[in-house]
């Protein structure tokens, strides 16, 4: 399970687009995953880039949540914008980004996508709550690299 294409299967990749548009419904924040095979830069700095590459830090409230994936390197990011950042708890990242890692060691990455997720946007509704004039303001699909 090396390979970008073998990480998720269609069905997986599904269920997380799910988890990210139920996310998103009760919040203005937006959340993003991207995945890609290699990286030879350090897991945050890598996901800084794809950050400003996706346009996250141009979100309305700069409330916009990146979790990244180098499946090759074994790599895993979540970063948030400053909006959010400046907000959540000094270990919020760190307990999410355990989660998921936590669900990558069992085998089942999409698992730890979705309860991570879930809970970045009760988060997020929490300091950001939807408003009736929100617009989704990112895709809420996969990228990869």
């Amino acid at each position: 399970m090396s390979k970008v294409e073998d990480f998720l299967t269609a069905a997986e990749e599904k269920d997380i687009i799910k988890a990210i548009k139920t996310a998103e419904n009760n919040t203005s924040g937006e959340i993003r995953v991207h995945i890609e095979k290699v990286t030879e830069k350090p897991p945050m700095e890598r996901a800084l880039e794809v950050f400003y590459f996706l346009e996250m830090d141009k979100t309305n409230q700069r409330n916009g949540v990146l979790f990244y994936i180098a499946v090759e390197s074994k790599k895993f990011a979540i970063i948030g914008d400053e909006g959010i950042n400046s907000r959540v708890p000094d270990n919020f990242w760190d307990t999410e980004k355990e989660l998921v890692l936590s669900h990558f060691t069992k085998g089942n990455p999409s698992k730890g996508l979705q309860l991570a997720i879930i809970e970045v946007g009760n988060k997020l509704k929490e300091f950001f709550p939807y408003k009736s004039n929100d617009t989704n303001e990112l895709s809420d699909e996969i990228s990869k690299g």
